[in-house]
């Protein structure tokens, strides 16, 4: 398969799944959370300003770039020594992705029972609530989701023509449709609520995100202490 593969398309889906990555990652730059006075009570308050769910998207996405970078690789370095190298990468990156994860997922569940609390903590829980976080900027967030969406069409759009035989990989595929399925979630329950509402979904849908990412984190987990042990013997 990658005797026949077109580079130049296939670079060009490597640097758009990049892309994703990056703005899903700096995605707090694309999004307004409010004025500094409000932002200044957030951090006094120990609490972060919502806007989890398009950043969470980069556990499922940066897993997805990590899949395609290795077929790249093996462009790059003859097949044994690619092969004892891609256990061993893919074990670290799995194993302390899960950690990381599995932490991301306690911090957006720790803001979801402090965003309801305050909201059914009348009258000064209610209030604070909607000083700190009624006022997601959902228009932002519904323009970065699109933008992302874009780029991971594009992204399989030159997948494809790199090389067809890419649609036979089952993994690849499904990690895809993941990871399309996870940026379909988060905008659906950012519009699903009223405005006032949507900073409690968006921590949901991180959280939903988040679960799926460490599914496939310990998917190839165990895929790499299998190569490695293969390796061994």
């Amino acid at each position: 398969m990658l005797d026949e593969l077109r580079k130049p398309f296939f670079i060009v889906a490597l640097v758009l799944m990049l892309c994703v990555v990056l703005v899903e990652i700096g995605s707090a730059m694309w999004i307004n959370f409010g004025d500094q006075t409000t932002a200044n009570i957030a951090n006094s308050l120990d609490a972060a300003r919502p806007g989890y769910g398009i950043t969470y998207l980069s556990f499922l996405d940066s897993l997805l770039f990590y899949v395609t970078l290795l077929i790249g690789l093996a462009l790059i370095f003859p097949e044994r020594i690619q092969a004892r190298v891609q256990g061993c990468a893919t074990f670290i990156i799995s194993f302390f992705g899960c950690f990381g994860m599995i932490t991301a997922i306690f911090t957006a569940l720790t803001m979801l029972v402090l965003m309801v609390t305050l909201l059914l903590s009348p009258i000064f829980g209610t209030v604070a609530y909607f000083a700190l976080y009624a006022d997601f900027d959902r228009g932002s967030a519904n323009a970065t989701l699109s933008l992302i969406m874009a780029l991971k069409i594009a992204f399989v759009v030159f997948l494809i023509l790199a090389q067809q035989r890419f649609l036979q990989g089952k993994t690849l595929v499904l990690l895809i449709l993941t990871s399309l399925l996870a940026n379909l979630i988060i905008g659906f329950l950012l519009n699903l609520v009223p405005g006032i509402l949507v900073s409690i979904t968006d921590v949901i849908g991180a959280i939903v995100v988040a679960i799926l990412a460490v599914v496939w984190a310990i998917f190839f987990l165990i895929g790499a202490i299998i190569s490695i042990v293969k390796a061994i013997h």
